[in-house]
């Protein structure tokens, strides 16, 4: 207390000034109209400045959440926009002539509609995976089209989801002729472009020509006869030399391929029962 004391009174001096001075411009600026203005302008801006950089300082702090709520509105919008477009696509979607026809002919069949949604296109034993599964009646060895054609066949069905053996496998081996005939062979893929395949089989004296249509025969459950496959680019002998092997140039688009269609085949179960019967039979 008598340190406090003692500063008091060795700087009353300089108090006493500070209050004069206080006190005086009080005066002047509350007495006199144009100081008055004056200060209180400035006053303004001064609290204005203060009060911006305390905002822009909050701002910023701030920054962080912003960014991250417009990110999430962002993502939000592609999506809108996505959904937007495919929903435009199919609005204004020309058919081509394949996929009318394809539809002509599967008029009479179950068509299960799904979408591809793990594609692969480097290996040699490719596989698509579709969002349809045994909840959506998809079961083995089902026929799968798309708008370019024959896709591939059903091979592991689970409950919402499927894997598909596309025509880009080693293994796939689908039954097509040449349309118009009556010959039929084996489609295969013996890998590299994901747009060509061969036609083994096909015997000489039948008359396939470059340009022609290749389609499924009919002579399997998984396909009715008539599925566009694509068409002759080139007509060269077999491997063993005793039939002819095409070349084709296959309809559907493998890097692209997006929305297809499983074939639920009206009498596939009593067809692969008579099979399973005859086989029985042979082998006993």
């Amino acid at each position: 207390m008598r340190n406090l004391l003692d500063f008091l009174r060795k700087y009353n001096y300089v108090f006493l000034f500070l209050l004069l001075e206080i006190a005086s411009f009080v005066l002047l600026f509350r007495f006199n109209n144009f100081q008055g203005s004056v200060w209180f302008t400035s006053a303004n801006t001064v609290v204005a400045t203060i009060n911006g950089a305390y905002g822009d300082m909050m701002a910023y702090l701030n920054l962080q959440t912003v960014n991250r709520d417009l990110t999430q509105r962002n993502i939000v919008l592609q999506q809108q926009v996505e959904q937007l477009r495919v929903a435009l696509a199919r609005a204004t979607h020309d058919s081509t002539y394949t996929e009318k026809r394809i539809a002509e002919i599967l008029s009479d069949y179950e068509m299960i509609p799904a979408r591809v949604v793990s594609n692969t296109t480097r290996g040699s034993n490719n596989y698509l995976v579709i969002d349809r599964g045994s909840a959506h009646g998809v079961s083995t060895e089902m026929g799968v089209v798309g708008g370019g054609g024959v896709v591939g066949i059903v091979y592991l069905v689970e409950q919402h989801h499927s894997l598909v053996i596309p025509v880009t496998n080693k293994k796939s081996n689908i039954s097509c002729r040449v349309r118009g005939q009556s010959y039929h062979g084996f489609l295969q893929w013996e890998g590299g472009s994901l747009r060509r395949a061969f036609v083994d089989d096909i015997p000489r004296y039948a008359a396939a020509k470059v340009g022609e249509v290749v389609e499924t025969s009919g002579y399997s459950s998984m396909f009715p006869p008539g599925i566009f496959v694509g068409r002759v680019k080139k007509v060269g002998n077999s491997p063993d030399g005793q039939s002819y092997r095409l070349d084709v140039s296959l309809g559907t688009d493998f890097a692209n391929i997006r929305d297809v269609s499983v074939i639920a085949t009206p009498h596939k179960v009593e067809i692969d029962s008579l099979y399973h019967h005859a086989n029985t039979q042979l082998s006993m």
